[in-house]
């Protein structure tokens, strides 16, 4: 597995580039039918009620999580739990008949104010429902920092793990960002991570690789 780490004074890419952002093998086969996905549960600090969506990109090779009310902070303004905020989703993913799937690359994005002497980590795994093989990664910021984020992990075509042929499937999705003050003076100042958007820009995607059972 290999892992970059990027940061920039730009926005994210526009979410239609990033979309049709191609991670697929020459010997994939994308199904033409419309791969459908819906929220099941939602639980945890970093995403309150209403507040994460999903959505398919119109070739079928990606789909995106968006936030928008993910901060973990410490410092002015910080309550003491504010520290660490987390996700988890489960997912409701209709694959078309004889098709089956694996996550190919993720891109994870937010934005990140640190302090000199703060840290920030973000923190994230993913796995199909019944399946003993969990993709995880974490990323460490370190202070000063004030920029846009993103941590983009990728897998070779033969680490992908796919989903069952046949059967139904949920899709599970963990999620952390941790802020620690450190040697920061957070009586008088505020370090904060986020992977919230006000904007269709700045989402996790999850690129998708695809093949036909049997093959």
């Amino acid at each position: 597995m290999s892992g970059v780490l990027l940061a920039s004074g730009a926005a994210a890419a526009l979410l239609a580039s990033t979309l049709t952002a191609s991670t697929v093998s020459a010997e994939e086969t994308v199904p033409p039918e419309k791969i459908q996905l819906s929220v099941n549960t939602v639980n945890g600090s970093g995403c309150p009620a209403g507040t994460a969506a999903v959505a398919v990109s119109p070739d079928n090779t990606a789909f995106t999580v968006t936030y928008s009310d993910y901060l973990a902070q410490v410092g002015v303004g910080a309550s003491p739990t504010d520290f660490r905020k987390n996700c988890q989703l489960n997912l409701d993913v209709y694959v078309p008949s004889g098709f089956t799937y694996a996550i190919a690359k993720v891109d994870y994005r937010g934005y990140g104010y640190l302090e000199d002497g703060a840290t920030g980590l973000q923190k994230a795994s993913y796995y199909h429902q019944g399946s003993s093989e969990t993709s995880a990664t974490s990323r460490t910021f370190k202070g000063p920092f004030d920029n846009n984020w993103q941590a983009s992990v990728s897998k070779e075509y033969g680490e992908l793990v796919w989903a069952p042929c046949g059967v139904k499937r949920n899709f599970n999705i963990n999620t952390e960002l941790r802020v620690d003050g450190g040697d920061s003076d957070t009586k008088s100042t505020t370090s904060f991570m986020t992977m919230d958007s006000t904007d269709a820009a700045v989402s996790t995607v999850y690129h998708m690789a695809w093949k036909e059972c049997g093959s």
